[in-house]
C-alpha cells in the first residue's frame, strides 16, 4: 500500500484548462448535445486547442465570437467566419488576428492592409494579391515584403528593385530580370548578387564579368564566354580559373595560346 501511495504523490497534476459550464451560454444545446466537452473542446477554456475543436464541431457559432475580448478566441474563430464577417474585423488590434485575415480575406480586399504595422501580414498580403497589384508594396521597409514582391512582380517590372538595399532582395531581381537587362546588375556591390547574374548571361553578356574581383565569377564567366576571349584568362590569378581556361581550349581541341602569344594579345 505505501508503495503504490508512493507512486501516486509523484504523479503529474492534471493541469488541463476547464472553464466553468455553469453559466456557459452553449450549456442547455451544445453541451447537452455532445458537441463539446470540459477540458477537451471548449470555447470558454483559456485553451488554443480546445477553442479550435469547438469551433471545427460547432463553425456556425463563429460569428458569436468575433468581437471577444480574448485575442486567441477571435483569432481562431476567424478561421471560420464567412468572408464579409472577415471584412468587418480589419481594424482589429492584434497582429494575430490580422494574419487570419490576410490569409482568408477575398483577393479583392487586401489592399486595405497593405501598410498593416504588422510584417507577417504584409508578407501575407504580398504573397496573395495579383502580381500587377504588387508594385506599391515594393518600397516597404521590411526586406522579407520586397523579397515576396521581387519573387512575384512581372520580371518587367522589376527594375525599381535592381538597386534595393538588400543583398537578398537583390539576389531574387537577378534570378528574375528579363536577361537583357542583366548588365544592369553587374556592378553590384554583393558578390553573391553578381554571381547570380553571371550564372543568367549569355555568352556575349558575360565577357564583362571576366574582370570581376571574384573569383567565383571569374571561374563562371571563363566557362560561358566565346573562346576567343579566354586566352587572357590562362594568366588569371586564380589556378581554378586558370584550369577551367585551360580545360575550355582542351575541349575545342585547340593548343592553348603560349605565354608570349596572350601578352601580345593583351
Amino acid at each position: 500500500m505505501a508503495d503504490r501511495e508512493t507512486v501516486a504523490d509523484t504523479q503529474e497534476p492534471d493541469i488541463t484548462p476547464t472553464a466553468d459550464c455553469s453559466d456557459c451560454p452553449h450549456r442547455d444545446d451544445i453541451l447537452s448535445a455532445g458537441r463539446c466537452e470540459p477540458g477537451d473542446t471548449c470555447v470558454r477554456a483559456m485553451s488554443g486547442r480546445q477553442i479550435e475543436r469547438f469551433f471545427r464541431d460547432n463553425p456556425a457559432l463563429a460569428d458569436d465570437y468575433c468581437g471577444d475580448p480574448f485575442w486567441e478566441r477571435r483569432a481562431i474563430a476567424a478561421r471560420y467566419l464567412s468572408q464579409q464577417r472577415l471584412l468587418e474585423m480589419l481594424g482589429d488590434p492584434d497582429e494575430v488576428v490580422r494574419r487570419v485575415l490576410a490569409w482568408r480575406l477575398p483577393v479583392n480586399a487586401l489592399a486595405a492592409m497593405m501598410n498593416d504595422d504588422d510584417r507577417e501580414v504584409r508578407i501575407t498580403v504580398a504573397d496573395r494579391l495579383p502580381p500587377a497589384q504588387l508594385e506599391p508594396l515594393a518600397n516597404d521597409a521590411d526586406y522579407l515584403v520586397r523579397n515576396t514582391v521581387a519573387r512575384r512582380l512581372p520580371a518587367g517590372r522589376l527594375f525599381s528593385m535592381i538597386c534595393d538595399r538588400d543583398s537578398e532582395v537583390r539576389r531574387m531581381v537577378a534570378r528574375r530580370l528579363p536577361q537583357a537587362s542583366l548588365p544592369l546588375m553587374q556592378y553590384d556591390t554583393e558578390e553573391a548578387v553578381r554571381l547570380v547574374v553571371v550564372e543568367r548571361m549569355n555568352e556575349a553578356q558575360a565577357i564583362a564579368m571576366l574582370a570581376d574581383d571574384d573569383w567565383r565569377i571569374r571561374l563562371t564567366a571563363v566557362q560561358k564566354v566565346p573562346l576567343a576571349e579566354v586566352a587572357h584568362m590562362l594568366v588569371d590569378a586564380d589556378e581554378e580559373v586558370r584550369a577551367a581556361a585551360r580545360e575550355r581550349f582542351e575541349s575545342a581541341g585547340s593548343p592553348a595560346p603560349s605565354g608570349s602569344a596572350i601578352n601580345a594579345d593583351a
